[in-house]
């Protein structure tokens, strides 16, 4: 007796889990014992290995064309009370099993369980609601006219699922600044992270936990203080700090009505005139802005308006003299109705 209550307490315990080598295990036992007993029927015309696998997986989950069946009358037994009835029954886990599993895979993934294997994405960290549901907007808007289209990477420690499945990756987080946590964004080989928090005390400390993590990523940080902007560029100087400037255009519209809204339109994305950034390129002769102005305009319907020099974004020159020369990695800022790619860098000379 107390071996028939271990077997049950065993049996309980694997199949209550249902775990795959259990049924696995079930399906193997299921198809051995079913060819042995057709054999020891006699019905040897369902014993070729391939027809009979074919057979089994007809039979056992009911579908049952009748292309092939058993001749005598132990197999049409053997099939009636133990083949189809148990076939059935495996049948209908194995399939409960893989919806489960599929269910599962896809609420990881919208919850941001699940860890990601992506590349040169642009990271966001942090969640403010429709602020952040907007960026993302923005971003996708922009991903769409951009010659890299780089995957899109929402990073939350807030308690939501993704506001964009199927269009973003979605990783929610304990904390911004833990490797375990971080790793499964892929902050390393992030090329751009876009840090905006609630709270600026926190997107202070992701700035530096992100400079660290990825040197050579461009970090872009935006904060309410803008006196938390020079704190910050003294420890890390490579962040490009976005401080509010709500009150700057209102100051500015004061004086110079429309200012604000001219401003707005330049950062639209949806329709419109954009203010857009290209790169020149390496192994391109020194060109004038002189050149560069004139040309802009006369080949793309585009009107230049800065530059950063040396790759230092931190020093931008906005309408520098027309003489000043621009080289390679030397970066352009223009205004055009959409962005520019494959630019004909030749065409300046």
């Amino acid at each position: 007796m107390n071996t028939l209550v271990r077997v049950k307490k065993l049996m309980l315990q694997y199949f209550s889990q249902m775990r795959w080598f259990v049924l696995i295990g079930l399906l193997s036992f299921y198809v051995l014992s079913s060819y042995i007993l057709l054999f020891l029927a006699g019905e040897s015309t369902l014993l070729n290995i391939n027809d009979f696998f074919y057979w089994i997986v007809v039979t056992g989950s009911t579908v049952g064309y009748g292309d092939m069946s058993p001749t005598t009358a132990t197999g049409k037994l053997v099939v009636s009370l133990y083949i189809i009835p148990l076939g059935l029954s495996i049948f209908g886990l194995i399939l409960g099993r893989i919806a489960s599993w599929v269910s599962t895979q896809w609420q990881k993934g919208a919850k941001g369980m699940n860890t990601l294997d992506v590349k040169n994405h642009i990271l966001v960290l942090g969640w403010n609601g429709k602020r952040t549901e907007q960026l993302i907007k923005l971003l996708l808007i922009e991903k769409k006219s951009s010659v890299e289209n780089p995957d899109i990477v929402l990073c939350v420690r807030a308690d939501i699922t993704n506001p964009f499945p199927g269009t973003i990756e979605f990783v929610k987080v304990d904390t911004f600044n833990k490797d375990e946590d971080m790793d499964r964004a892929c902050i390393a080989d992030a090329a751009t992270i876009l840090i905006d928090n609630p709270q600026d005390d926190m997107t202070m400390t992701s700035a530096l936990y992100c400079s660290q993590r990825n040197q050579a990523a461009h970090k872009v940080a935006y904060f309410e203080d803008e006196s938390l902007v020079s704190l910050l560029r003294q420890h890390c100087p490579e962040i490009e700090c976005t401080p509010s400037v709500a009150v700057e255009m209102l100051a500015k519209s004061a004086f110079d009505p429309g200012s604000s809204l001219l401003h707005h339109d330049l950062l639209d994305v949806y329709e419109g005139q954009a203010q857009f950034s290209a790169t020149i390129p390496d192994n391109v002769n020194a060109i004038t802005v002189e050149s560069l102005f004139f040309k802009f305009k006369s080949e793309y319907e585009a009107i230049f308006i800065g530059i950063a020099k040396d790759h230092d974004i931190h020093k931008i020159s906005v309408n520098p003299p027309l003489s000043t020369l621009l080289e390679s990695g030397d970066k352009v800022f223009y205004i055009a109705q959409s962005r520019i790619n494959n630019i004909d860098w030749s065409r300046f000379y």
